[in-house]
């Protein structure tokens, strides 16, 4: 293997890991991993997880969500109730010193976006702004990930109909 080939192929696999580990940290909130997952046409709304830990030694709140792509954002969470999943906006979430707030599929936080201008797209990255009663607003860079998706696979979209 010549010495060229073997740079391209470090410099590939180096690239290749910082692509997926995106992170911000905003005073003392450290914001990991903002993805969301692919969307049909005429799906009105999708989804939008990340993880949030507050390093500090004082309590913050995400108050607040919002992103060009969509009419809304809004803050989230699901939960089964005997047999039937429950979606509700809860408006906020505290994040008191040392805590880590993990939003991801299924159950717990999440981030809708409502009224989609047009569908997510894997592979593309949408703006996200977030804001804290404290540490002021970010914004986040969110990528669209197919998760599990297989070579030749169609895309699993976000369930359009949700329970409040």
């Amino acid at each position: 293997m010549t010495l060229h080939r073997l740079s391209f192929l470090t410099f590939a696999v180096l690239l290749a890991g910082v692509s997926h580990a995106h992170e911000y940290t905003v005073k003392q909130l450290q914001i990991g991993h903002p993805y969301a997952r692919p969307t049909v046409a005429h799906q009105p709304g999708g989804a939008a997880y990340l993880s949030i830990e507050n390093k500090g030694s004082q309590g913050d709140r995400l108050v607040g969500v919002t992103s060009p792509v969509a009419k809304s954002a809004q803050i989230h969470t699901m939960s089964m109730e005997g047999n039937v999943m429950k979606m509700r906006e809860v408006g906020e979430i505290g994040l008191p010193p040392g805590a880590k707030v993990e939003m991801k599929p299924g159950n717990g936080y999440h981030i809708m976006l409502m009224g989609l201008n047009q569908p997510l797209k894997a592979g593309e990255k949408i703006p996200l702004t977030l804001s804290f009663e404290k540490a002021g607003k970010t914004e986040v860079s969110v990528l669209v990930e197919d998760a599990g998706k297989q070579p030749g696979q169609q895309a699993t979209p976000v369930p359009a109909l949700h329970q409040h």
